[in-house]
């Protein structure tokens, strides 16, 4: 499929950068710097993920059992808001569950997100023109048990400049608004854990007070981390989970503990050598020996990261970081 295809290239892409910076540390059989593997670093949101799960912890949330996997007993639709080239979509077709519709603005990603589902009704184009209604009419108005998605996290994330006034962190009151005309059973919503602690806590305090006004008061939200169900990062994320029936939300147990996460190197390392393709930016700068020497002397974990993120960030879509 298109999205593997771009995902493998993606992956074969940060393979040759990062042999690209090994290969700059002298071959020394006796270095073995290049080999230590990191530590996982956790310590970010520990404390309020900790806080969530314990004296924090809403009354709705439940944690349960993810082994082994069932396949839901009939089928169940879904809408994915802000898909992207479809991540979530992808999750949640694995679990069993049918994407009738999703809604994304960027052209390339939803090029991606049509060839891989192409029984989603997919609007390309800015969700604030998005009626929903209208939309599943031409598909029969099947009806939607769960809306999800991930809006924008720009303003959020600790990576970005934290701006409350971003006007992308108000695109939540646009998942809300298609919430309440479609009434889903269930609504989850993805997003940085950064979102818990803007302004004080007031912007999650707006969010639960919007689906409360629309009917949703069972609402609870966790941080789960990505690397604890497989995933070869540490990428945490702020999971709300709402519903209108009065209903617990479950929340998936952890599946690894830290010591068992799955490092980079063991979901890349097979790729094939990378081929520059200069049509999307997927190529590197030929420093000279001079540069290269001094290259040499920087630190290790500067060294890993600093460059990449010089080489990635033309090429990846903002609403993709």
């Amino acid at each position: 499929m298109y999205t593997i295809c771009h995902y493998n290239g993606y992956r074969a892409f940060i393979y040759q950068v990062m042999d690209l910076q090994l290969s700059l540390f002298p071959d020394d059989p006796n270095d073995n710097s290049t080999r230590k593997q990191t530590k996982a670093k956790l310590g970010r949101y520990q404390r309020i993920q900790r806080e969530l799960a314990t004296t924090k912890r809403d009354p709705y949330q439940v944690q349960v059992d993810i082994n082994p996997v069932s396949q839901p007993l009939q089928t169940y639709n879904f809408i994915d808001l802000f898909s992207g080239v479809g991540g979530i979509t992808q999750g949640f077709w694995q679990a069993g569950f049918n994407p009738v519709a999703s809604v994304e603005i960027n052209p390339i990603a939803s090029a991606t997100h049509q060839r891989n589902f192409p029984n989603c009704h997919h609007f390309c184009g800015d969700v604030n023109d998005f009626n929903p209604h209208q939309w599943l009419s031409k598909i029969g108005s099947p009806s939607v048990h769960l809306v999800v998605g991930g809006p924008p996290c720009q303003g959020f994330s600790v990576a970005g400049k934290r701006d409350p006034n971003d006007p992308r962190n108000h695109l939540f009151q646009e998942f809300i608004r298609i919430v309440a005309e479609v009434r889903p059973w269930y609504v989850v919503m993805e997003n940085v854990p950064g979102i818990l602690t803007l302004k004080k806590g007031t912007i999650k305090q707006a969010i639960f007070a919007a689906f409360e006004a629309i009917g949703y008061t069972n609402i609870s939200v966790a941080i789960l981390e990505s690397a604890a169900y497989g995933v070869p990062q540490i990428r945490p994320r702020a999971i709300f989970i709402a519903n209108r029936f009065g209903m617990k939300n479950p929340y998936p147990y952890p599946q690894l503990v830290p010591e068992e996460y799955q490092t980079i190197e063991s979901a890349i390392s097979d790729l094939p050598a990378y081929q520059p393709i200069p049509s999307i930016n997927h190529e590197w700068t030929r420093h000279s020996p001079e540069y290269m020497e001094r290259i040499s002397k920087v630190p290790q974990e500067v060294l890993c990261i600093k460059p990449m993120l010089m080489l990635l960030s033309d090429s990846i879509p903002e609403n993709l970081v």
